[in-house]
């Protein structure tokens, strides 16, 4: 095989490599953008002390849906958690996907933006499961909306993850219900450029991690640096 066809039989492969991990990164950055922008809602966002008390953070941007209170979600994003069993700094993106189940209170036909709180060390193992069903493997409920809503609600106290969504400008606690949630281990190789798991990636510190990850990190580290557990 001559230099030039060989070199031609490598970009055919390497494309959709590059390809994917250019859709992965993308992905990244746009979950730090919503966070942004969602905590940026000054009088109906997420609450402050809600966020400085949870173990992780779900991010899908843009998720797909069927229609008004209709089943067929599908959405992929990050998570990321607190090292340490929770009280360390934000670990390094894993990617996740969202499928199926029932999401209340949307406005049909549009993409939109899913951010979920898990609250406490059980919530944050779930992930870890090859897939997890909303509500059914670990409890979920709107999250109440207000920056300076207190944390100790019935909704907090009772919830393992609480859910956010926003569509088409609207803001508000979303009722999430039988959606599956499972790791994106194509999408993690793709971003770390080797295989690693979620488990690797949400319970220890990862070293230099990619750019794009790092922007992620250092958002949510902006956001809430450190946790409250009281």
């Amino acid at each position: 095989m001559t230099g030039q066809r060989l070199f031609s039989v490598l970009v055919l492969l390497l494309s959709p490599l590059v390809a994917r991990a250019g859709e992965v990164e993308d992905r990244v950055v746009r979950s730090a953008i919503v966070l942004r922008e969602v905590m940026e809602i000054r009088e109906k966002g997420i609450p402050q002390d809600l966020i400085d008390k949870a173990a992780c953070v779900i991010v899908i941007p843009g998720m797909l849906k069927g229609g008004f209170m209709v089943a067929g979600t599908y959405g992929k994003g990050v998570m990321s958690c607190r090292v340490d069993a929770g009280e360390g700094p934000w670990s390094a993106p894993s990617m996740t996907m969202i499928g199926g189940g029932s999401f209340g209170l949307q406005l049909g036909g549009q993409a939109t933006d899913l951010v979920l709180l898990v609250m406490n060390m059980r919530g944050m193992r779930s992930l870890l499961d090859s897939r997890f069903t909303l509500g059914a493997d670990a409890s979920v409920a709107a999250g109440p909306v207000g920056r300076t809503t207190s944390a100790e609600t019935d909704a907090w106290m009772s919830a393992e993850i609480l859910a956010w969504s926003r569509s088409r400008g609207l803001f508000g606690g979303i009722a999430v219900k039988g959606s599956v949630v499972r790791p994106d281990n194509d999408a993690n190789r793709a971003l770390y450029g080797k295989e690693i798991s979620a488990r690797d990636l949400l319970y220890y510190r990862t070293e230099n991690p990619p750019r794009d990850a790092k922007i992620l990190i250092d958002e949510l580290t902006k956001i809430s640096p450190t946790r409250k557990t009281k």
